[in-house]
């Protein structure tokens, strides 16, 4: 009798849990390409979502290793209330959360969020990459979340894309079966494939095809520049905006499909695989295992003369790139001035020394680029170093490239709020804007001197309500209202300004001080002060 109780309260709970997710919204119906498809419409947001809704076939068996293949129709209504699985991988960033429904190779799934009623048309559309280093990320994400965006009366769409070895594996013999004779960039295509059912479908659900932003943050960021200088991509687009990070050396930069080819039989050899043929046949298992035992980050993005013929400075340059309005930027300290200095040792002699180590043949004009009066302004310039050479210096470029090769608008700007302390001291902040749990052991993370990789994600998508973990202050309200209204004005218009934010001037061509918004607490424009250190680090870098 107990136990006959017991598991009717859970029966009873678990139909309770159902019917909560559930309570405010009522099934809506809408047809695509391939059939009908239903998703909820929520009486107290006034948003319909449709998630987990399929936008190429899965990518297993044959389809492994393949561009993204179109949908067949389906009979009867598809449900898509839930958010598909997402893309293999393993737990490469532990402050990473998610809501998708498992983890599978069947991964090709995508969100939408629309404010559209029932005679709305022309909706201006944004659809948004993830992050992850092209090696973990989810569209599923609560930081993602669409919803606060589509209440400004925009459609919203995320999209999951392959990762790892199931997103950029290259290959001799991939590249022979191929129609266009390459391989890799599996990935970036299934992107592609996202944006190209945006055009055919997104009117369904009150958007402009011809009013599509994409947008993403790191990997996401670097996917908007590459979508931006594809031949394949670039006239499905109306705008971009990239948070810190864009495809060009250092950060993520492609390889020739030759290296690639080699980088994937090598990778075969190591794991005593004999061809394209017996790694076909393994398990999901079998290779997720594989790779993780191979300890590789990803792959490479490729050179493929197909979705991307030349170097991102070789398509701007060419001002072969999508002429659109583009608005990026990137945070105060994208990663700690530890990183640069090899440990927390900000003494005079040590960041000399380092500073040597790196440039042996410019070391005096990095010291007076980076300067170091003292242990602080020293820890400020190793962040700042760090920084530059991680993600900072690629997106700079990927702006200066634009703003001097488009007649288009260029709006740069800094993001600089620090965050607030942690709800829980158990808590440490991670490496991809979440939290990990804190080692016992461990000593409390040093003072933040600016704004970390990835932490700007919920204010711009006004998320904050979305993540527990930190205490969000009067303070973060404002400046995620602030970046979330320059978002939503950009997409809608192609420029930041309005509904009395403060003034965000376009970067004009050849302006050594560009005007940069520094996104704060009080938000302002400001002229570039630090320039002369992407100038060098351009020449460093042989972009040009």
């Amino acid at each position: 009798m107990k136990k006959r109780a017991f598991l009717l309260g859970i029966l009873w709970v678990t139909g309770f849990n159902t019917m909560a997710q559930n309570l405010n919204a009522f099934a809506v119906q809408t047809t695509v390409e391939q059939g009908i498809i239903e998703g909820e419409y929520d009486t107290k947001t006034g948003i319909q979502t449709y998630f987990g809704v399929p936008f190429a076939k899965p990518p297993v068996g044959d389809l492994r290793w393949k561009a993204p293949q179109p949908l067949d129709k389906w009979k009867g209504v598809k449900q898509t209330k839930q958010f598909g699985p997402r893309p293999m991988q393993t737990v490469v960033f532990g402050d990473m959360n998610s809501r998708s429904n498992g983890v599978s190779e069947d991964c090709l799934y995508l969100n939408v969020w629309t404010p559209a009623k029932r005679n709305t048309q022309g909706l201006p559309v944004l659809v948004y990459f993830y992050g992850g280093g092209f090696v973990a990320g989810d569209a599923s994400e609560p930081r993602y979340d669409g919803e606060s965006m589509a209440k400004k009366g925009i459609v919203v769409v995320t999209c999951n894309y392959r990762l790892n070895i199931f997103g950029n594996f290259a290959h001799a013999e991939l590249s022979a079966e191929s129609p266009y004779k390459a391989s890799g960039n599996y990935g970036l295509l299934d992107q592609h494939a996202a944006l190209v059912w945006v055009q055919k479908n997104i009117a369904a659900f009150g958007g402009d095809p011809l009013k599509v932003t994409i947008a993403g943050e790191s990997a996401g960021s670097i996917s908007v520049s590459y979508q931006m200088a594809s031949p394949m991509s670039k006239n499905l687009i109306a705008g971009a905006i990239g948070e810190s990070g864009a495809g060009i050396n250092p950060t993520l930069a492609p390889v020739s499909l030759a290296e690639a080819e080699k980088q994937g039989a090598e990778f075969l050899k190591n794991a005593n695989i004999a061809n394209l043929k017996q790694l076909r046949s393994l398990s999901t298992r079998d290779i997720y295992e594989i790779y993780n035992e191979s300890r590789r980050f990803g792959f490479p993005i490729v050179l493929d003369g197909y979705f991307l013929p030349k170097t991102l400075p070789e398509i701007f340059n060419a001002k072969q790139q999508a002429q659109v309005p583009l608005l990026l930027g990137w945070n105060s300290a994208e990663i700690p001035g530890m990183a640069f200095m090899q440990g927390p040792n900000y003494k005079e002699e040590a960041y000399a020394a380092r500073v040597k180590k790196e440039y042996p043949n410019d070391f005096e004009q990095v010291m007076k680029l980076y300067p170091h009066g003292s242990e602080a302004e020293i820890e400020l310039s190793a962040t700042a170093l760090a920084s530059d050479r991680f993600i900072s210096y690629s997106t700079w470029k990927w702006f200066d490239l634009h703003r001097n090769n488009s007649s288009q608008p260029v709006y740069r700007y800094l993001y600089s709020k620090l965050r607030p302390p942690l709800v829980d001291n158990t808590l440490a902040s991670g490496l991809a804007g979440g939290t990990v749990r804190r080692e016992g052991n461990a000593p409390p993370a040093p003072k933040a001197v600016g704004a970390p990789h990835a932490c700007e994600i919920e204010y711009c998508m006004g998320n904050l309500h979305r993540v527990k973990e930190y205490a969000w202050t009067a303070d973060d309200h404002k400046v995620s209202d602030t970046m979330l209204g320059f978002f939503a004005n950009f997409i809608k218009t192609g420029n930041p300004n309005g509904d009395k934010l403060p003034e965000w001037p376009a970067a004009k061509a050849g302006d050594p001080t560009p005007p940069v918004m520094v996104i704060d607490t009080e938000s302002k424009a400001i002229k570039a002060p630090a320039d002369a250190r992407y100038e060098f680090l351009d020449k460093a870098y042989k972009n040009k």
